[in-house]
């Protein structure tokens, strides 16, 4: 068995704070007519309250979020159109755990005050984006 595979149920413990976060939207979702699937080892909340809350409870509209190992997004055509995107964040919550979110909204605030976009300029999204190395 490779180290790799070895590591995963780590990678989800380490990242478990913040998909538990994301979990919270499973029930009303579907008590509001939304769904669920898994992807690549992540769970899609999709339609319902998940996307009102993208929609009107956010800084900005948002088609899908990452938390942890949970993803949101309005719809199933919105997954879709963002998985490889919000892969990347999954990735990240592997590599900072219980620290993503702080040091997410650290690096949106530190854009924001050097004059830059708070989401563009964010590094956490420029390398969802594929921007930076």
């Amino acid at each position: 068995m490779s180290a790799h595979l070895l590591l995963r149920p780590f990678a989800y413990l380490w990242a478990l704070p913040n998909t538990t976060l994301g979990l919270l939207f499973v029930l009303p979702a579907l008590l509001s007519g939304g769904g669920i699937r898994f992807e690549r080892g992540a769970i899609e909340v999709y339609g319902g309250i998940t996307r009102f809350f993208l929609r009107h409870c956010l800084f900005v509209k948002a088609s899908a979020l990452c938390l942890g190992h949970a993803i949101l997004g309005q719809n199933r055509e919105c997954l879709d159109h963002a998985r490889d995107h919000e892969h990347v964040h999954v990735k990240q919550y592997e590599r900072w755990g219980p620290l993503m979110l702080p040091a997410y909204f650290l690096s949106s605030f530190l854009a924001w005050r050097r004059g830059d976009h708070f989401y563009f300029d964010n590094r956490f999204e420029r390398e969802a984006y594929g921007l930076d190395s």
